[in-house]
């Protein structure tokens, strides 16, 4: 069945996005997702609508519908070095996460990977934020400490540590789980 979605006003985003907020903080990144596609058929660029789909999209991370690929679409059409970088490192974050609560024998060593590759997108990120903004660096000691609390978190038994990870030149790189 088809339907033709309503527009949304313009007037109207600064609400949709605190709705956006609240269905987040309530576990529901799909009603979060909508409103963020009903913003952005309004205003198609609108930066806070397209970070709130991608964070909306990653808290989906832990269900069967794994969409790391649609995070990365969004986050193709984030302007700005700084927060591109930042938010690959989330999506890389909350992948890792994903795999660690999946518990999948086999899953420590891609949660590793994965927890690795956020680390460089938040030490990029740390680089190039703004004066008084250190979220990046507090995502990337997030990061470490999981690794270090966790020691089944770690590369498999043929990878040597410090050869284990080496950083993707291009976001493509994001699995489609």
């Amino acid at each position: 069945m088809h339907f033709e979605l309503k527009k949304i006003s313009a007037d109207s985003i600064p609400e949709a996005l605190a709705k956006v907020e609240r269905y987040r903080l309530l576990n529901e990144p799909k009603l979060a997702e909508s409103i963020c596609l009903d913003i952005l058929a309004t205003t198609p660029d609108h930066q806070q609508a397209l970070i709130a789909l991608l964070l909306a999209r990653t808290d989906q991370f832990d269900s069967n519908d794994l969409n790391a690929k649609g995070a990365h679409e969004v986050l193709a059409q984030i302007k700005g070095e700084y927060e591109r970088a930042y938010y690959a490192g989330i999506i890389w974050e909350r992948l890792a996460h994903s795999y660690i609560h999946q518990g999948i024998h086999g899953q420590s060593s891609s949660a590793y990977h994965a927890l690795r590759g956020a680390m460089e997108y938040f030490e990029k990120a740390s680089k190039l934020s703004p004066q008084g903004n250190d979220d990046a660096i507090l995502r990337w000691n997030t990061c470490a400490r999981v690794i270090m609390q966790h020691p089944a978190i770690c590369p498999t038994q043929d990878e040597q540590p410090e050869d284990a990870w080496v950083p993707a030149e291009a976001d493509s790189h994001i699995p489609d789980v």
